[in-house]
């Protein structure tokens, strides 16, 4: 594995790399690539299974950002799904119509409807072992970051998570250190497990594909961990990962009862998803299903709007690929004013209520 790191900044980058292993050496020998079956006309030809995410056999399309990074490598690629309702006419069905998938592999079982990574790792590796799959991508979601790093385990190979570009089959770029120096990884693993930015890759979209839909294997593997229940928040508002617009907020609210008196009304004038800082959230102001950074969600809409935010830079990573940052503080020297494209200095007690009643006034 290789690594080069290049700073925002600086005016070189920095390579570190592992030691090379025999195999990494031959590939400096055409000669010797060709001794060993890995010339350029006898290499490994590049395989990708995307793994897809549902719902209650609905397709999570957000996750269809695995098949558009898999088209970056060319090669056939085949999605995966699992769960319970996932086969044809469910979530496998949706999956099919997607264009450039050659195959839709999927599990009927109930087991895997919650995404519990002791389940799906062995289903994984059982899947990538019968396919000989050189890649396999996931979203980088909760469910990503859990499970890929259970099956890279089991394969003995090093996962690259978080993945924002891709240069060749071998090579890939992740940010590091909040977004402030960019890493790029050159992987030797002859399974290279990835997930991938959403806002880095959209969606790849349903149109004339027609995949065909197999049955996968099924481990069986029994797990000591056991679902119990979950209580999910309905709303009718955008879903925070995919909405076009953003509004979010931050310490700066200062209590529970006042995010809710002042963010709601403001995301719902501008038919927005509501998001938060982590300080919000650590202070009980908002969920964390809401929130918005490093260790949150990574969101890139049309608009996104921060309500007392201070822009720490763990909050800036989760939302600097916004198209238009506005934000509202009452701190001039606040960090989020050097990234906002459009800036309020105001007391948001004052402006976030004036504001929302001069958007309730434009309907």
């Amino acid at each position: 594995m290789q690594y080069r790191i290049e700073v925002a900044g600086a005016s070189e980058s920095t390579t570190t790399s592992r030691p090379m292993t025999d195999r990494q050496t031959y590939l400096e020998n055409p000669l010797i690539l060709l001794m060993y079956g890995l010339g350029a006309g006898s290499s490994r030809l590049a395989s990708t299974l995307a793994i897809l995410e549902q719902r209650d056999g609905k397709l999570n399309t957000a996750s269809l950002g695995a098949v558009t990074a898999g088209k970056k490598l060319g090669g056939p690629i085949h999605a995966f799904v699992a769960g319970s309702g996932s086969k044809s006419g469910g979530a496998a069905g949706e999956a099919a119509k997607v264009d450039g998938l050659e195959k839709v592999v999927v599990v009927e079982n109930a087991a895997y409807d919650h995404g519990l990574a002791e389940n799906w790792a062995p289903l994984l590796v059982e899947t990538i072992k019968k396919g000989g799959y050189s890649h396999v991508i996931a979203g980088h979601t909760a469910f990503g970051k859990s499970v890929l790093p259970r099956v890279a385990a089991l394969l003995d190979v090093q996962p690259i998570s978080d993945v924002t570009a891709i240069e060749s089959e071998d090579t890939f770029v992740r940010p590091i250190y909040a977004g402030n120096a960019i890493l790029t990884v050159q992987s030797s693993d002859n399974t290279k497990l990835l997930t991938v930015r959403q806002t880095a890759f959209p969606p790849a979209e349903a149109g004339s594909g027609a995949a065909a839909v197999e049955d996968g294997a099924d481990p069986n593997v029994p797990s000591s961990t056991e679902w119990v229940s979950e209580n999910l928040a309905k709303s009718d508002r955008p879903d925070l990962g995919s909405a076009d617009r953003v509004v979010s907020g931050g310490r700066g609210l200062k209590s529970k009862e006042e995010f809710d008196r002042l963010i709601p009304p403001l995301a719902d004038a501008l038919g927005a998803a509501i998001g938060a800082s982590r300080a919000a959230v650590d202070s009980g102001f908002a969920d964390n299903s809401l929130q918005v950074g490093q260790t949150g969600k990574n969101v890139a809409p049309q608009l996104y709007l921060a309500a007392g935010i201070s822009g720490a830079i763990q909050h800036l990573a989760g939302m600097k690929d916004s198209k238009v940052i506005a934000a509202i503080n009452k701190d001039a020297d606040a960090p989020i004013f050097q990234v906002a494209d459009v800036g309020l200095v105001g007391d948001l007690f004052e402006k976030v209520p004036e504001l929302t009643e001069k958007l309730k006034a434009l309907k």
